[in-house]
């Protein structure tokens, strides 16, 4: 009896159970893959910690160097938050860099990829980049510094922190405010607190019945007795006009940019309380109606 080669071969197959298929298939691919996950396995896991320590070491190296800076007299308090900023965005770019060099990715075609779409990017950002102009802008000319009381577009407060695309500002009566900074170098910026000394600006009326140079010289003695003004420059104290229903006595001390506002009301005060004390008058706006009687 002649055995045929194809059923012998038929037989076989049929004879092999369905667990060994499966073990030969899996030997089979495992001969495959194995030496492709033990090649770059090791890479994967060894990019991922190397992202994970690099992302820890630049917010480690952020803290450690605005504290650093924050100790140093040398630097301006304006400058910390910049610089630890752009230390930790240093840091994780090199890192990036390092993990695409794991897998065999040269950073130099990366590089003018960027390049290359840095055209496209500022177009579509217009916006945001005038606004990191800005900032750079302020950060180089520092028309004021952390905690300087500013008017800027209208808005009072203290700055609290200058980033590259916002200005960070408080007003005094403690609301936030988040300001642009191409709204900020493009508006007039008055910086309050950038001299040691300031002048109080204030007029007083009186009216046309009462003795100028008597009211002049109850203000006098008012300025006199305040230990807030300056004796230089020497405080004016004259007569700057005559309105409708006044006459108007311009007063102008000098005291340290502090004591602008406790002076103002300490003066304003203690004036008004001397003026009733020696009868005169401050008039306020006031209009007299006339009735005729129409005769027949």
């Amino acid at each position: 009896m002649i055995k045929s080669p194809v059923l012998t071969g038929l037989f076989f197959c049929k004879s092999l159970t369905k667990n060994e298929l499966m073990e030969g298939y899996f030997n089979d691919y495992s001969d495959t893959l194995m030496p492709i996950l033990v090649e770059h396995g090791l890479s994967v896991i060894g990019a991922v910690l190397l992202l994970i320590a690099g992302w820890m070491f630049a917010g480690w190296a952020k803290r450690k160097v605005v504290k650093r800076f924050s100790a140093s007299s040398n630097i301006d308090d304006t400058l910390v938050p910049i610089i630890g900023q752009t230390t930790r965005v240093f840091i994780i770019i090199v890192t990036i860099l390092a993990v695409l060099g794991q897998f065999g990715v040269e950073t130099t075609s990366i590089v003018a990829v960027l390049g290359a779409s840095a055209l496209a990017i500022g177009l579509a950002l217009q916006g945001t980049l005038s606004n990191i102009a800005a900032g750079v802008m302020l950060l180089m000319l520092r028309p004021f510094k952390v905690g300087d009381a500013v008017t800027v577009g209208g808005t009072t407060g203290k700055v609290d922190a200058i980033g590259l695309f916002t200005t960070e500002m408080r007003t005094f009566d403690n609301i936030g405010v988040s300001m642009p900074n191409s709204r900020v170098w493009g508006n007039e910026i008055q910086n309050l607190s950038r001299f040691d000394i300031r002048r109080v600006d204030m007029e007083f009326g009186i009216s046309y019945r009462d003795n100028m140079d008597k009211a002049v010289e109850i203000i006098q003695e008012v300025i006199s007795t305040q230990d807030m003004v300056l004796p230089e420059p020497e405080p004016l104290i004259t007569v700057s006009g005559l309105k409708e229903s006044s006459v108007e006595i311009r007063v102008r001390p000098w005291t340290a940019t502090k004591n602008v506002w406790p002076l103002r009301y300490a003066i304003t005060k203690r004036v008004k309380e001397r003026f009733d004390e020696e009868g005169i008058s401050i008039p306020f706006p006031q209009r007299d109606v006339h009735l005729f009687q129409k005769s027949n």
